[in-house]
């Protein structure tokens, strides 16, 4: 009592012989089908190449096309021939060409021999899996598909289009219920003869010609007709990406298939030499003998998947770059935006530095260059201080800087005197923390020795500029961290804000701050701001501030004690 292979052969007739030739070294007798599109000339070559060995049979040939009956034809062919040449095959595995044995044939012969009634094929219902790619679950048994759904595909489409508006449904043959699974199946000689040997084989047959993709649903749903025990499991380690297109495994990836304890594997790069020669002559260590478990490589698989389909966050490149609003993340990494702050504050930039441990810039988006940390004309990445070549493309500047220094924790300065392009990349990005002293872009033009004309007029474009700002800040589309204050309502109490922005940004255990940064002296600011007042420009960000500002926590005066009767 032994196993017998049925071998779906397309193309790479050399890795086919080679791998029947090992399946016959064991004792199991194969039988091919060699598909129709393969030329007459090239058949009869690889016909007369395995005649010396007695357990290699050809079947009749039929076409084969992906999603056709084909395939299913070919099955049947090749196993009705399997049954009826080898009468001591107690179970029937399905493989291709491409497939490759990863473990000791005998291993194999020896698990079916412990399951000597269970079929290994894959069978569910439609509702109870998310596999279908393309949107034809239950339609696929409830429609016709008569056109080939790669060659013809406007015909396909246009046909499923046409039966939906007529609202046509195929009945489905009496006592079935559609299963839905993988083409590569295991089934034992009673299960197998019982589906080809049906009196209703001739309607099954006729109902799945035009089911779409009927190699993965005939045998699958028919196994449920007469097997008494099915794991509904392929023996065939088989992956497939998010398209639906099978996984092709390389030589690079032995250790992979080796973790994965199945028994065979497909598809198999017909050059992937370093894999058929450690699987098809170590019979003695190719494998440990284990339960077949390709759930443990099922990681490996989804994170392949998912650094396909949405890459890796924060990293733009030209051969993937996302749509607007379609990004994996718009940045790699947290990084902390300040406006306002080295204004108000003297040499916070230091300051900040020292109290956080993170890499300070000044003004990224300054109008006359990249004020990069330590006067650095060069930074990761070969980004430079050229404020030309920044503003060719603000936002891939900043995302390519952040990309360039993951692992440290990135802040600059921010104003409206900056480049404005990066507002709502900022405002978007989860990654982003930004904090807003509003209106503080006053002191230095307060601090400045102009004319009071030109400092008006800039007033009040600086002020414009930001009030648009901070109204994305608002936005109900906004993801980063945002912080606002006012200055007047800032500069009554600054600690507690900054504490808390260096908690957020410094070590993962907070510590109170043990020096505070310098506030710039600010006698006179409020009589500033009334002066621009009286000029017709009303500055409205910062606050109401006195016109004579009191000291910041001067103490105010007590008051005289009374008498309640």
């Amino acid at each position: 009592m032994t196993i017998g292979i049925v071998m779906l052969v397309h193309n790479t007739l050399d890795r086919a012989e080679q791998v029947a030739r090992h399946w016959t070294a064991a004792g199991c007798p194969v039988v091919m089908h060699v598909d129709m599109n393969v030329p007459k000339k090239t058949f009869a070559a690889f016909q007369k190449s395995c005649s010396d060995n007695s357990l290699i049979v050809f079947c009749k040939r039929h076409r084969c096309e992906w999603g056709a009956w084909g395939l299913v034809a070919a099955s049947q062919s090749a196993s009705e021939l399997m049954l009826q040449n080898f009468p001591d095959v107690r179970h029937v595995y399905l493989a291709s060409g491409s497939c490759l044995p990863l473990r000791p044939v005998q291993e194999l012969i020896d698990y079916l021999a412990a399951r000597p009634r269970t079929d290994f094929i894959e069978s569910a219902t439609t509702a109870d899996v998310p596999w279908t790619v393309g949107g034809l679950d239950h339609e696929r048994f409830t429609l016709r598909f008569p056109f080939s759904w790669k060659k013809r595909r406007f015909l396909f489409d246009r046909y499923v289009d046409l039966q939906r508006r007529l609202r046509i449904k195929r009945k489905i043959p009496t006592g079935l219920i559609p299963h839905m699974g993988s083409q590569w199946w295991c089934l034992t000689r009673q299960t197998l003869s019982a589906i080809l040997q049906d009196p209703e084989r001739e309607t099954y047959d006729r109902y799945f010609k035009r089911v779409w993709i009927p190699d993965e649903s005939y045998f699958q749903t028919l196994a449920r007709q007469y097997s008494s025990n099915i794991e509904s499991r392929s023996l065939t380690l088989s992956k497939f990406d998010f398209q639906g297109k099978p996984h092709i495994f390389y030589d690079d990836h032995l250790q992979l298939l080796r973790r994965s304890d199945c028994f065979v594997a497909r598809k198999i790069w017909p050059k992937a030499n370093r894999l058929y020669q450690a699987f098809l002559t170590d019979q003695a260590g190719a494998m440990k003998k284990t339960e077949p478990n390709p759930g443990k490589i099922d990681r490996i698989f989804a994170k392949a998947v998912e650094r396909r389909t949405r890459g890796r966050d924060g990293l733009y490149m030209q051969s993937r770059f996302p749509r607007h609003g379609n990004e994996n993340g718009l940045t790699s990494n947290p990084y902390s935006i300040f406006q306002g702050f080295t204004e108000l504050f003297e040499d916070f930039e230091p300051w900040l530095a020292k109290a956080t441990g993170a890499r300070v810039h000044g003004h990224l988006f300054g109008p006359e260059r990249v004020e990069f940390s330590g006067g650095q004309t060069l930074i990761n990445g070969a980004l430079s201080d050229s404020a030309k070549k920044r503003d060719y493309d603000p936002q891939s500047f900043l995302t390519s800087l952040i990309w360039n220094t993951r692992g440290e924790r990135q802040c600059f300065q921010f104003g409206p005197a900056d480049t404005q392009d990066i507002n709502w990349l900022s405002a978007r990005d989860p990654n982003a923390q930004i904090s807003v002293i509003a209106g503080a872009w006053a002191v230095p033009l307060f601090k400045s020795n102009r004319d009071f004309a030109d400092i008006r007029k800039e007033a009040a474009l600086l002020q414009k500029i930001e009030s648009d700002h901070l109204e994305i800040l608002r936005s109900v589309w906004t993801k980063a961290r945002v912080r606002i204050w006012k200055m007047a309502e800032f500069v009554e109490a600054p600690m507690e804000p900054i504490q808390t922005i260096v908690d957020e940004i410094g070590p993962t255990i907070p510590r109170r701050l043990s020096e505070a940064p310098t506030m710039v002296d600010l006698t006179g600011f409020g009589q500033f701001l009334q002066n621009l007042k009286n000029q017709g420009m009303h500055p409205y960000l910062m606050g109401d501030f006195p016109v004579e500002q009191a000291p910041v926590n001067m103490s105010r005066p007590s008051r005289k004690p009374y008498l309640v009767r």
